[in-house]
């Protein structure tokens, strides 16, 4: 089963490349986030001719995620209790998996309320965790996190330490989140620097290469023996009018 997650920055805006791209890269599940839509807007038909069922959690003009599938979408929850009124969660099972599309918050500033907001809420992700069981449940958790995981994240860890994205605090909340016995998909297969998911629109950051590996895909140890491939595909951020994120994926058998 592939899996794969993209922060489309507006699905309205980004319809057409998602569409193009799930003919092209055929994901079995894609989880998305910053729909930047209420759900009743979301292009259900579009991406059910696509072949894709798919359960939304929107909200106007902010925030929203999704998880589409191939496969039958069972039990689809939106939201927990750490949102604060955001919607930044949903959650699903999908062919005895559970899949959970997470937008983490960007944190504004470092020592802002919303940076505050930020690591509440990582906190109250690990709570829904324990609340679901532990690591022995097949699980993904798959998405936008706002953090780089650690120095080969980011395009240049002097010049970012400390900033949003990559401070302690924060490495100190999604550590405390991943303990509950998540494992990234991606260094699973992949031990280099210099692999990233996101570059900022401001300053040219794609064309100097100037980006951050802030969208992962986190499992379960229950599934970390069956994960045979993952990547980050960053043929979408090449487009005209890109999200600034480009997709992560990875394989489970």
């Amino acid at each position: 089963m592939l899996i794969a997650s993209w922060n489309v920055n507006s699905i309205k805006v980004r319809l057409p490349q998602l569409l193009n791209w799930l003919a092209q890269a055929k994901p079995d599940v894609v989880c998305l986030q910053e729909l930047k839509c209420e759900t009743e807007l979301f292009p259900f038909d579009a991406l059910g001719e696509a072949g894709y069922e798919a359960a939304a959690y929107g909200q106007k003009a902010y925030n929203g995620v999704a998880i589409l599938s191939r496969l039958p979408i069972e039990n689809p929850v939106e939201g927990f209790a750490g949102e604060e009124g955001q919607a930044r969660l949903i959650e699903a099972t999908i062919n005895g998996i559970t899949v959970l599309s997470c937008y983490a918050p960007n944190g504004q500033a470092v020592g802002s309320d919303k940076f505050a907001y930020k690591l509440r809420f990582f906190e109250a992700l690990r709570r829904h965790l324990d609340g679901l069981g532990n690591s022995g449940l097949p699980l993904v958790l798959a998405g936008d996190f706002n953090v780089a995981p650690d120095e080969r994240d980011v395009w240049d860890a002097a010049k970012c330490a400390g900033d949003i994205g990559f401070h302690p605090d924060e490495h100190k909340a999604l550590k405390r989140l991943t303990d509950w016995g998540l494992v990234d998909s991606f260094r699973l297969h992949d031990a280099r620097p210099g692999q990233f998911s996101w570059w900022d629109y401001r300053g040219f950051g794609f064309g100097k290469d100037r980006g951050m590996r802030i969208d992962q895909l986190w499992l379960s140890k229950a599934l970390e023996r069956r994960c045979k491939s993952a990547r980050i595909d960053v043929e979408p951020r090449k487009l005209e009018k890109p999200s600034d994120h480009t997709p992560v994926l990875c394989e489970i058998e």
